[in-house]
């Protein structure tokens, strides 16, 4: 795993928000939840939908097709059609500035 790279600023997540970011080629959707920032793979592991048009809730987010829910923590499928996790980066605030770790 490669150091922590920054990618945001904390005011461009408010609570409730998502954005999206592309770090070394990847979509990366930065999740404000349950008063953390989580960082996932932008990409139903079902429907190989983008997820930044799901809906976001208590630390989940579901896919806009499917309705099929991920843990943000820990990427894992809650409920079918989805059986596979999505992919999450480790997540680090340093001041004011949202690093994650590829």
């Amino acid at each position: 795993m490669s150091g922590f790279v920054a990618v945001a600023s904390l005011a461009e997540v408010p609570p409730g928000s998502k954005k999206l970011i592309e770090v070394n080629g990847v979509e990366v959707l930065l999740c404000n939840s349950v008063d953390r920032i989580f960082a996932v793979e932008n990409l139903c592991s079902h429907a190989e939908e983008k997820l930044d048009c799901g809906r976001m809730r208590a630390g989940w987010i579901a896919c806009p097709i499917h309705g099929a829910r991920f843990d943000l923590a820990t990427g894992e499928a809650m409920n079918p059609p989805a059986t596979q996790p999505i992919q999450t980066w480790p997540v680090r605030i340093s001041g004011d500035v949202i690093e994650i770790a590829l």
